[in-house]
C-alpha cells in the first residue's frame, strides 16, 4: 500500500477484538507530566481532531451514517466523545476516553442472548450472520489500513487466533500462547520452568515440548494429547485440530492413569453436593438437606466443621477456600479432621453426639 504524503507523527497501537476494532496512545502520560491537566486535555482535543475524525471519514466513506449518541439525553457530560453508527443490519458505537478510542459492531438480527439486545451480547462476531461478519471484518480493515498510512508511529497488535474451523488449528494456538508470552525463551522455544517439577508429569518422567501424554482435565475427563508449556507448572493439551486442555503438570502422565472411561470427580461432586445441601438449609428446606447429606456421608457418620483461628473463617468443602457462614462450611468425618485440632486450625463438632476428633 502506498502511504499517504506528509503523514501525521503520532505512535499507537490498534488491534482486533470480538466485533471491534480499538485504538491506545500513550502520549497522554507525557502530556500531564509536563504541563498539569491543561496539557492533558490539550492533547485529549488533539487526538480527538487527528483520530476520532478520521475514522467518522472512513465510515462514511464506506456508507456508514454516522449520528449523534443514542445516549446522549441520559449522559449529556460525555455524549460528545460518542457518535451512533448504522449501516444496513449493522449497528455500531464509536467513542473515545482519554487515550483509548474504539469502535465497536453488534447486530439485532438474529436472536441475542441478552434481553437487552445484540448491543450487550458476549461472542458478538460469532452471532453475526455471515454478510454481517464480511461487512464487519471489511470495516474494521478499512479502519486499521486507513490510520497505519495516515500515523508514522502507529503499529497493529494481532488478537489472539481463535480456535475453530474458521480460524486456528489447536496446535496454532498454542504456539501463539508460547511466542507471545512475556515470558518466551527463544532457545527454548517456550517460557522457562519456575521450577524444575514443572517439567514432569504426575508419575516422574520428563516432559518434552509436544510430547504426548495422558491429563486429566478440569471435568475429571482423562485425556490424551500433545503437551506444550505455558506458564507457573501449566501445559496446554492438544487433543485434536480443534481441541485443547490446560492441565498442571501433577494432572499430566505418561502412562495412562487407570480406566480412562472413569470421570475423577469426586471433589468436584462433593463440592457441589454440599453446596446444594447448604442452600437447602438457607431455605429451611430440611428434607432437601436431609437427602444430600445421606447421598455425601452415607451411614451418618459423626460430622465436623475446622474452624481457622488466623484468618477467623471456616473451611469449605474438601478444605478448598474459607467462608464465614457457618452454613456453607465444609462438613468432614471423624477419620477426615483427625490430625487437624491444631494451631491454627480448630475442629469443630456439628452435633451433640460426635466425638472430638
Amino acid at each position: 500500500m502506498s502511504l499517504t504524503i506528509g503523514r501525521i507523527d503520532r505512535s499507537g497501537t490498534i488491534g482486533f477484538s470480538d466485533a471491534c476494532v480499538y485504538i491506545r496512545e500513550e502520549g497522554i502520560s507525557a502530556a500531564r507530566a509536563v504541563g498539569g491537566w491543561p496539557a492533558e486535555k490539550a492533547w485529549e482535543r488533539q487526538f480527538k481532531r487527528d483520530v476520532f475524525a478520521r475514522i467518522v471519514q472512513t465510515l462514511r466513506r464506506i456508507g456508514w451514517s454516522v449520528l449523534p449518541w443514542d445516549q446522549s439525553d441520559q449522559y449529556k457530560a460525555i455524549a460528545l466523545n460518542h457518535r451512533t453508527c448504522v449501516k444496513s443490519d449493522i449497528k455500531g458505537q464509536l467513542e473515545v476516553s482519554g487515550r483509548c478510542m474504539k469502535f465497536e459492531m453488534w447486530q439485532d438480527v438474529a436472536p441475542s442472548e441478552n434481553k437487552n439486545g445484540g448491543r450487550y451480547d458476549f461472542d458478538k462476531e460469532a452471532r453475526m450472520p455471515y454478510l454481517l461478519r464480511i461487512e464487519m471484518e471489511r470495516t474494521r480493515r478499512r479502519i486499521r489500513d486507513y490510520l497505519l498510512n495516515v500515523f508514522t508511529g502507529y503499529v497493529f497488535k494481532p488478537s489472539a487466533p481463535k480456535i475453530g474451523v474458521n480460524g486456528a488449528t489447536a496446535l496454532e494456538y498454542a504456539k501463539h500462547s508460547q511466542r507471545t508470552s512475556s515470558h518466551y525463551v527463544e532457545r527454548l522455544g517456550r517460557a522457562s520452568f519456575n521450577s524444575p517439577d514443572n517439567g514432569f508429569t504426575r508419575d516422574g518422567v520428563a516432559i518434552e515440548d509436544g510430547a504426548k501424554v495422558y491429563a486429566i482435565t478440569s471435568t475429571g475427563r482423562v485425556v490424551y494429547g500433545a503437551a506444550h508449556y505455558s506458564l507457573n507448572g501449566r501445559w496446554m493439551v492438544v487433543t485434536g485440530k480443534h481441541g485443547i486442555e490446560w492441565a498442571d503438570h501433577r494432572e499430566l502422565y505418561a502412562a495412562c492413569p487407570g480406566d480412562p472411561r472413569i470421570k475423577r470427580n469426586a471433589g468436584q461432586r462433593r463440592s457441589r453436593l454440599e453446596g446444594e445441601m447448604a442452600k437447602a438449609i438457607k431455605a429451611m428446606n430440611f428434607e432437601r438437606a436431609a437427602v444430600l447429606r445421606d447421598i455425601v456421608f452415607p451411614g451418618s457418620p459423626a460430622l465436623f466443621a475446622i474452624w481457622n483461628e488466623k484468618h477467623n473463617l471456616y473451611h469449605r468443602a474438601n478444605a478448598c477456600g474459607y467462608t464465614g457462614d457457618f452454613s456453607e462450611a465444609g462438613k468432614f468425618t471423624a477419620d477426615e479432621v483427625r490430625g487437624w485440632d491444631r494451631t491454627p486450625n480448630k475442629v469443630i463438632a456439628l452435633s451433640a453426639e460426635a466425638a472430638p476428633a
